[in-house]
């Protein structure tokens, strides 16, 4: 199948991973290589669009420059037996058919999945933060934001349309708050690089680990400042995905989600208008939360008066309300069901008879071989947890990465209090800090009644917000490596570790090595009595 010495390059030798030889044949000029009778070809790959635009000046009578062709071309591979390199030049030799062909695929026949092969990456400037957390709800994408924990903030923000709106005093309002939020941003920024810089004056002496300790006071300081403050991002999306995060923002009431989405729509159109095609939001995504809402406060309008009544409880920051029975035993019967030739079934009922000796024994098969960049297998989905948490602005930003566990936010509510960093009370700074809070809350609460949901653009990093997190425990060890882990932001770090405190406790055996990388190395040694082969990377350098 081919020959790879046309392009004078003779076949390499490489090693199995059980030391055996085997010839392995590398095209450079068709980008393939053949394994036996295996073809793998790299079909194509993202570009910078300056490039594209270069090619299409370059080539103006092509129309081919469009990721349409290789999605038409792999949704014909199911009835065409022709190989799907073939397909692959049919589909750009008639792209006009192609498009046709992803119209009928998709909206006929009803099989999106053709849209997923089409990727896209947008640069996304000038976004708030609040639209920033709007955009990244979306699981199936990719997203790199900037970062205000490495960059110092320059005061840029987002005015919303719905306040220019609402009249000059309203807009004089939130602009003078935003102001007085950015000059305490830099106030704080200056004490807090002082005060860490001394703190760890051993530390700060070697001039590496200056970007840490500068980094621990942005992010602290950054707690002061609004959700309108602007971000930016790139973002990777699939055609499908691309799709849905247009129709959904569609629902949005908002005229910044709005602008976003008529800009995504505009450009995805220009270069895939036959896959990207259901762009309006259905009467079921405009209006289903709002009905399910009206039904919700009228089935609670006498459970709140009863709750005045009594009086309500402090709300707990991290609660853990609801678990998999037996999560241990449901894990193990995964282990034995992948490994034992068993059913599910039949595995469930030989590791409720195990003894706690034998469960142990079983999962520590499981850990033994782990180091801290490993994660468990898939059998670990198979238990969950629910927790309730309250979180600042901050902490949620680190938390809404994690995409893969399910969750969900409430509004931001100036009634659940704010957090305030440790290190302004440790630099005796609380006074000022929540006076510029109560100059915030003040002010959200003349643009709430003139502008409504608007008026959240005004909110801190440190306002406050209701999660509910359902995580399985597989997912879980991810968020406890990489968020309590000592390089982590010190809030998600607090809350990660009392949420893997709270699955030790009831799942005593699989949540055993849960934990940030720093302290996995006695975490494995009280299991097994010696160190792991790896150390974690050290936080500073010596």
């Amino acid at each position: 199948m081919g020959n790879p010495s046309h392009c004078g390059r003779s076949g390499d030798t490489s090693c199995h991973p059980r030391g055996v030889l085997f010839p392995l044949m590398i095209d450079n000029c068709r980008q393939a290589f053949y394994l036996n009778h295996m073809k793998i070809i790299l079909a194509g790959y993202n570009l910078d669009s300056e490039v594209i635009e270069e090619l299409k000046k370059n080539s103006p009578e092509r129309q081919d420059i469009t990721p349409e062709t290789i999605s038409a071309a792999y949704a014909r591979i199911s009835r065409d037996p022709r190989p799907v390199d073939e397909l692959r030049t049919a589909a750009r030799a008639e792209v006009e058919r192609a498009r046709r062909s992803n119209q009928n695929i998709i909206f006929k026949m009803g099989h999106h999945s053709v849209a997923e092969h089409a990727v896209f990456n947008f640069d996304l400037i000038g976004l708030s933060r609040l639209a920033i957390e709007e955009v990244e709800h979306f699981r199936l994408c990719s997203y790199t934001e900037k970062s205000q924990r490495y960059i110092t903030l320059d005061g840029d923000y987002v005015l919303p349309e719905e306040i220019k709106q609402a009249g000059s005093e309203l807009e004089k309002l939130f602009v003078e708050t935003i102001e007085a939020q950015n000059e305490a941003y830099r106030y704080f920024y200056g004490r807090l690089h002082d005060h860490f810089f001394k703190k760890y004056e051993k530390q700060a002496a070697n001039p590496k680990n200056h970007p840490i300790l500068d980094g621990w006071a942005k992010e602290d300081a950054r707690y002061v400042v609004s959700l309108a403050t602007k971000g930016q991002l790139g973002l990777t999306a699939n055609a499908r995905n691309l799709e849905l995060i247009i129709r959904r923002l569609a629902a949005k009431k908002n005229a910044e989600l709005e602008e976003l989405r008529r800009q995504l729509y505009d450009l995805a159109k220009k270069v895939a208008p036959s896959i990207i095609l259901f762009t309006e939001a259905s009467p079921y995504e405009a209006e289903m939360m709002t009905d399910v809402g009206r039904e919700a406060h009228r089935l609670l309008a006498v459970e709140k008066m009863r709750t005045k009544k009594a009086g309500q409880l402090e709300p707990k920051e991290i609660e853990l309300v609801e678990y998999s029975e037996n999560g241990d035993e449901l894990i193990l019967a995964g282990l034995l069901f992948s490994t034992a030739g068993l059913s599910y079934k039949e595995a469930l009922k030989k590791v409720k008879r195990f003894s706690r000796r034998q469960k142990l024994e079983l999962v520590k098969r499981v850990f033994e071989n782990m180091e801290f960049y490993d994660v468990p297998p898939r059998e670990f989905e198979l238990a969950g947890l629910t927790y309730d948490l309250i979180v600042s602005a901050s902490c949620f930003a680190q938390l809404k990465r994690h995409r893969m566990m399910t969750l969900l936010a409430q509004p931001y509510d100036p009634a659940l209090g704010v957090t305030v960093p440790p290190s302004i009370k440790e630099i005796k700074e609380q006074k000022k800090f929540m006076e510029i809070i109560r100059k915030t809350d003040k002010t959200w609460r003349v643009l709430k009644e003139a502008v409504g949901p608007a008026a959240d653009y005004i909110l801190t990093n440190a306002h406050r917000r209701r999660v509910t997190v359902k995580a399985n425990v597989r997912e879980l060890y991810h968020l406890s490596r990489l968020r309590e882990d000592a390089s982590a932001q010190w809030e998600i770090r607090r809350v990660s570790a009392r949420m893997s405190a709270l699955a030790k406790k009831v799942f005593p055996l699989a949540a055993r090595l849960l934990g940030g990388k720093d302290s996995y190395p006695e975490l494995y040694k009280k299991l097994f009595g010696r160190l792991p082969k790896m150390p974690p990377p050290s936080l500073f350098f010596d």
